[in-house]
């Protein structure tokens, strides 16, 4: 068999035990030989490396591993590529939460004008990655990206590039369990429609039965994502969007009263997230310590490595699975446009995911996907070709900023903040 390689881009993350135990749980259907794990700060490197080299004789597992800072050389010859980048760290992920709440709009790490932000410095990156995959990567290699704002992301390289790559979020397959957890049973079909961070089931029907379960299920299932504040719905809100919705949409269904727990909470997310951060690194610097801690769970990122590895395994032996991912629309959502990537239902394998219909959806879900679609593509605009223009276009577009006076400034003071990460804003 040919030599199977795999690179994690963004490996000082605290995230990459994750990735490394579900590498280590589903070693026969993905038998690596080699894993290069790259990143920029040495220091991290070494310290989560250790802890990734540990975790790996732990297992019994007897591959290559390689730390290293040079991304080229991290994916030559990678037939998976995983990437978890995140330009400016966490402080750059404070600034993003902090800034918008200065004129009252909704400061978050993915959506809104944080997630904008956030999509500014890290698009550029990936596209480098892409071509630095091109250079040196081998015939038919994939990237796996988690890296966010993973939506706008996946939009830039499927319409930017012909690299094969798969955009994936653990928001997906803990809606699906939520559902199960809350019916006792994974027997069940269901449909799914939306787009990152913005996604609905919309339909759960017991295998063998009619009755679609999804008004009874709203409010009681979907997605409860650590860093997102928990939201009770009225059950009008609920008939008006009979669907369950991701944890996400609580900005959108109630964004002032999201705005307000911002406004109130003593630290944001981003703050939370640098202390985690950093018992995390003092824990994984602990020689004795051969497994990912629990306290990662913290962290928001359940179910990561699951999706990850199981993505890496239906492409690798072409099992043509079903799988949630971000893919090119190709007609599966009616009123998206083709080249539109969605999060929807795919079949995966070796040839990549290939959208199934959607059914079920109404009125509301169609516009605000439209809206913030169209929002997405002028990020991916101004985040090449460093135009402010797009830039404030996208923000006005925003269905959750929409306000010139208020995007105007807003624009100007973090792409200040971030002038270090955007050159092409400031040329």
């Amino acid at each position: 068999m040919p030599k199977l390689k795999a690179a994690v881009i963004g490996a000082g993350s605290t995230y990459t035990p994750e990735l490394i135990e579900g590498f280590s749980l589903h070693s026969a259907a993905l038998p690596f030989d080699s894993i290069a794990l790259m990143d920029t700060d040495p220091t991290r490197l070494e310290v989560v490396g250790g802890l990734a080299k540990r975790q790996l004789e732990a297992g019994g597992l007897k591959c290559e591993l390689e730390l290293t800072t040079d991304r080229d050389r991290a994916v030559d010859g990678a037939s998976f590529i995983f990437a978890q980048i995140r330009v400016g760290k966490l402080p750059a992920r404070i600034l993003d939460e902090t800034i918008p709440l200065k004129y009252g709009l909704l400061g978050q790490e993915t959506t809104g004008a944080g997630g904008f932000m956030k999509a500014l410095r890290t698009v550029p990156v990936i596209l480098e990655l892409a071509e630095s995959i091109y250079r040196n990567g081998a015939d038919g290699a994939w990237l796996i990206n988690f890296s966010n704002p993973s939506g706008i992301i996946a939009e830039a390289i499927l319409n930017r590039t012909s690299l094969n790559m798969v955009g994936l979020c653990n928001c997906p397959v803990n809606m699906v369990k939520e559902v199960a957890d809350t019916l006792g049973t994974d027997d069940f079909t269901y449909e799914y429609v939306g787009l990152n961070h913005l996604s609905w089931i919309t339909s759960v029907v017991r295998r063998g039965e009619t009755e679609n379960l999804v008004a009874a299920l709203s409010g009681k299932a979907g997605a409860s994502m650590k860093n997102v504040p928990a939201i009770d719905y009225d059950e009008a809100l609920l008939r008006a969007v009979p669907y369950i919705p991701s944890s996400y949409l609580s900005y959108f269904y109630a964004r002032q009263r999201q705005i307000d727990k911002c406004l109130a909470a003593e630290k944001t997310r981003g703050e939370i997230c640098l202390e985690l951060d950093r018992e995390m690194m003092r824990r994984y610097a602990d020689p004795a310590l051969c497994e990912k801690p629990p306290e990662l769970d913290k962290r928001g990122g359940a179910l990561y490595s699951t999706a990850a590895v199981s993505a890496a395994d239906a492409i690798l032996n072409n099992k043509n699975e079903t799988h949630v991912v971000a893919a090119k629309n190709n007609g599966a959502v009616p009123f998206m446009d083709d080249d539109d990537v969605v999060e929807v239902k795919c079949g995966l394998g070796r040839d990549g995911a290939r959208p199934q219909p959607v059914k079920v959806y109404n009125e509301y879900v169609a516009g605000l996907m439209r809206a913030v679609k169209a929002y997405e593509k002028l990020t991916v605009r101004a985040a090449l070709e460093g135009s402010r223009d797009a830039a404030l276009a996208a923000l006005m577009a925003h269905p959750l900023i929409g306000d010139y006076d208020k995007a105007a400034p807003l624009l100007a003071e973090m792409l200040e903040a971030n002038r270090e990460y955007l050159p092409g804003f400031f040329a």
